[in-house]
């Protein structure tokens, strides 16, 4: 093994166990339990080296953006390590659906009818439901994906109850200019009137604003696996 890959896997494990440190004090923080947050490792655009440095420290859950990047390094990844967990936190075309279905455990970017149609129908296919969380654009950016606020009680109930989607929570990526918290706390809002239990908010730089807000996922990539090799 390489001194340079031997330094890799280091710097994943310490990475890991620093953020799970601080997770634990924002949790503290909160006045919320030690178990109330789980951390998704995103583990897009990095070698599989340093996703198995995770793995090997007992990591196991981790986000992909894409389904063809994720279908080359995890199927080997979870035949080692059976009880992996995969979320697809990136868009998802309906034609990648099928494949998503085979890979992911949970898809957190559902954000439009069409895709919930596909999903229901691949996992019927399948005979299973996968978890989905609905994407929300809090902030109502035009190029970005998710529901807007306005829409997302309305579309919850439709993917629920008409298509009949197994809905466990919320996801949201707050605009890069603007106060996360006020975004958090927007999502935390529409998921307690859904009485949705799941908060996927939060990554690197304002993980502890969403544990404050109540976050029950937070996603973090390059705090743990450093820069990313590729764009």
């Amino acid at each position: 093994m390489s001194i340079n890959k031997v330094d890799s896997q280091i710097n994943v494990a310490n990475n890991l166990m620093l953020i799970n440190q601080k997770i634990q004090a924002a949790l503290k923080r909160a006045t919320r339990q030690k178990d109330d947050v789980q951390l998704i490792a995103v583990s897009k655009v990095q070698p599989v080296e340093k996703i198995e440095a995770a793995l090997v420290k007992g990591h196991r859950l981790f986000g992909e953006n894409r389904v063809q990047e994720a279908a080359l390094k995890w199927p080997a990844l979870k035949i080692k390590y059976p009880d992996a967990k995969l979320h697809l936190i990136g868009p998802l075309q309906t034609n990648k659906v099928k494949d998503a279905i085979m890979l992911f455990d949970v898809i957190e970017t559902l954000d439009r009818l069409k895709l919930a149609e596909e999903i229901k129908k691949q996992s019927v296919k399948k005979g299973s439901d996968i978890t989905c969380y609905v994407q929300v654009n809090t902030g109502e950016e035009e190029q970005k994906a998710g529901v807007f606020p306005a829409e997302a009680e309305k579309f919850v109930k439709h993917c629920q109850d008409t298509v009949g989607l197994n809905i466990k929570g919320l996801m949201c990526i707050p605009p890069v200019n603007e106060e996360s918290a006020l975004h958090f706390s927007l999502l935390g809002e529409i998921a307690g009137r859904l009485k949705l239990p799941i908060l996927s908010m939060g990554m690197s730089d304002d993980f502890e604003t969403a544990i404050a807000f109540g976050a029950t996922h937070v996603r973090i990539g390059s705090s743990i696996f450093g820069r990313r090799e590729n764009s």
